[in-house]
């Protein structure tokens, strides 16, 4: 979870204003971050009511980034304002008291000056974990997407580098994404076999709705050998999500960081999920110091 161990102390003041959140959460249970009119399970619902029974007041949380239905969290961030104070491990201990399994709070902090979860964050960043072989997983079902057809992760990785700087990622957003522009800066993407799995890696600025599952999608066809490696920059500079080929199922992603300013005090994160920490080496999962950073809008919304 983090890259440095954050002792649960109680020798601290948090609360009397913003308070900031580190926690994850199994995707599978959840039709994903955002409270859902209908009523049907949310991350959002559980951990505000979660929350709330320990600051004694209903809270309104906002979150780095919104995850879709069936998508999990290795590290996710979130922030509410509170006129209470409690310590450290009454935060983490009173909230995780009255979670559900699937979530778990592991921080909390003070926001620091101007701190927002979801403006203030830098970059975010996910991993898509492939099981690459002939036979479905048992159990690991809902945690990894799975494609019987053999991968090159070479070709995948070759391929992805077209993606890397800044642009218009139209080809990749969903059809019903409502960002402002489709305009984001890759920082960093990976392809990389760990014997039956195969793992990407991308670190952006920001992300569209779809854009690392279609990203996903349209890399497996080409480790497939279903599309050359060129088709990757081919579709990105046609700018048409129709050419852009299948959606990768949600259950194989996981946003691992979320990266702020050092002024905010947020703990650097250990990339996850845990279980694929092992089999790659130490640096692959330290936190990326971004070299293009986008100038933040003044916010003053919660």
């Amino acid at each position: 979870m983090f890259l440095t161990p954050q002792p649960l102390t109680t020798d601290n003041a948090i609360g009397n204003g913003r308070v900031a959140l580190v926690f994850e959460y199994d995707g599978r249970a959840f039709h994903g971050w955002q409270f859902q009119k209908s009523g049907v399970r949310s991350v959002q619902a559980e951990l505000s009511k979660a929350v709330a029974k320990v600051a004694d007041h209903p809270v309104d949380l906002v979150c780095a980034g919104r995850t879709d239905a069936g998508v999990h969290a290795s590290f996710q961030v979130a922030h509410f304002d509170t006129p209470s104070v409690r310590n450290l491990r009454s935060w983490v201990m009173g909230i995780n008291t009255a979670l559900p399994d699937d979530i778990a709070v592991h921080w909390a902090g003070n926001g620091v000056d101007d701190f927002h979860a979801r403006f203030s964050a830098i970059y975010r960043r996910y991993r898509y974990v492939i099981y690459n072989h002939p036979v479905r997983p048992g159990i690991q079902r809902g945690q990894v997407s799975w494609t019987f057809r053999p991968l090159d992760a070479d070709r995948m990785q070759e391929a992805a580098q077209a993606l890397l700087g800044e642009h218009d990622f139209s080809a990749f957003q969903a059809a019903g994404c409502q960002s402002r522009t489709p305009v984001r800066y890759m920082e960093r993407i990976s392809v990389t076999r760990c014997g039956s799995f195969v793992v990407i890696d991308v670190q952006a600025n920001a992300f569209l709705h779809h854009m690392v599952r279609n990203i996903a999608g349209a890399l497996m066809a080409v480790g497939a050998g279903q599309k050359p490696i060129g088709w990757i920059g081919d579709i990105l500079q046609a700018r048409d999500r129709r050419k852009a080929g299948v959606t990768a199922p949600p259950h194989g992603l996981y946003l691992v960081d979320v990266g702020y300013p050092t002024r905010y005090q947020v703990p650097l994160a250990q990339c996850g999920p845990a279980f694929v920490t092992p089999w790659l080496d130490a640096d692959a999962s330290r936190p990326i110091e971004p070299t293009h950073i986008h100038p933040k809008r003044r916010v003053t919304d919660a």
